[in-house]
């Protein structure tokens, strides 16, 4: 029997994950996080303590709430920030995994006595040639590894991922047998502290405007933007391009950023050459084992949705790689990370820099 401390969030994931490792016989314990001190329609931490509570309350386990709000702010959310008043897409939900999840919470477990925590992430982990391995959970359509790979081996090695193996069908199916008030809860989507509002309404609270102009790639203006920041590469929503231009070409996209003149550079139809480029360049890579593999063909993604694809990666420093596709992507934004696979196993990964041909 071991001692394990499960991440309870208020959703059906963490809640079948703490059932599942007390079918097992361990010894568990729930822990609620608070990181986030706005309480909003948005972002609702006391419904889903709430949600939290009646789950534990059918498994007869004890809850405890710990609030990582101030660190959440300073090593996820200003970062966060930073990163769009650099004209960049961040995604703060890896950060959070690193800083917040595997680490702050870990640490409090521990102290607690815990001797492993749980998620309800689905992934998997297990031990091969004298190091633990990240894996793909097996819902395809679930999979959470992307969001992980900045983990290493202590992290990942002082978790255990119970749901990893369950396609999300099952969980919910199980959470309604076990009267949890949560099984057809709705998932959350986009960043946690931004719930389901516009990025642009929520940024604007924090980043003031600074207007400028979008041209086409040859230098044509079809209109204005309010700030560089407020729109991602390959965006098609919200540019507001009006009448006098033919739509016979499609939809505008968002195909680069002039952060020196701050010119939104736009084009029209999904198949715009601007939309796609087959190299990029990234930073502070992180490799789960500790060393680089070995292999220079893997798979990648560039964005947690995207499919895996076929890389060519080139170290240019300790902390810099090239990667290279065997065929053009689709908007590589900078900001956002590439994470890299040898099948099911997720390797680690880099935020991106910049794309090029």
């Amino acid at each position: 029997m071991t001692r394990i401390a499960v991440g309870m969030s208020g959703g059906v994931d963490s809640a079948v994950a703490a059932s599942l490792l007390i079918d097992q016989g361990h010894d568990v314990e729930g822990l609620f996080m608070k990181n986030w001190e706005e309480e909003s329609e948005y972002c609702s931490a006391e419904q889903d303590y709430k949600a939290a509570l009646q789950v534990c309350d059918v498994l007869e386990i004890p809850l405890r709430s710990v609030n990582f709000a101030k660190e959440y702010w300073d090593r996820v959310f200003q970062h966060f920030l930073d990163e769009y008043k650099n004209g960049r897409t961040p995604n703060p939900d890896i950060l959070c995994n690193t800083e917040i999840k595997f680490k702050e919470f870990l640490q409090y477990a521990m102290e607690l006595g815990a001797e492993k925590i749980a998620t309800g992430h689905y992934v998997r982990n297990r031990k091969k040639d004298g190091e633990t391995q990240l894996l793909k959970g097996l819902d395809t359509g679930k999979d959470q590894s992307y969001f992980l790979y900045g983990l290493n081996q202590y992290q990942i090695s002082s978790a255990v991922y119970p749901i990893g193996e369950l396609e999300k069908l099952d969980v919910r199916r199980r959470a309604e047998q076990l009267g949890f008030e949560n099984y057809n809860k709705k998932d959350s989507v986009g960043i946690c502290f931004i719930g389901e509002r516009n990025i642009k309404d929520f940024l604007q609270q924090y980043i003031p405007e600074k207007p400028g102009i979008m041209i086409t790639s040859d230098g044509k203006k079809v209109g204005e933007h309010d700030g560089l920041m407020y729109y991602t590469l390959g965006q098609r929503k919200g540019l507001g391009i009006g009448g006098g231009y033919s739509d016979d070409e499609g939809a505008w996209y968002v195909l680069n950023k002039d952060l020196v003149n701050n010119e939104l550079i736009v084009g029209q139809g999904h198949d715009h050459s601007g939309l796609y480029q087959k190299c990029l360049t990234a930073s502070a890579v992180h490799w789960i084992s500790g060393t680089a593999p070995n292999q220079e063909k893997l798979n990648a993604k560039i964005r947690y949705r995207a499919q895996d694809e076929t890389c060519r990666i080139t170290e240019l420093n300790n902390t810099d790689i090239s990667v290279e596709f065997e065929e053009p992507r689709f908007a590589i934004a900078p900001g956002q990370s590439v994470v890299f696979y040898k099948g099911d196993v997720c390797l680690g990964g880099a935020v991106i820099d910049k794309a090029f041909n």
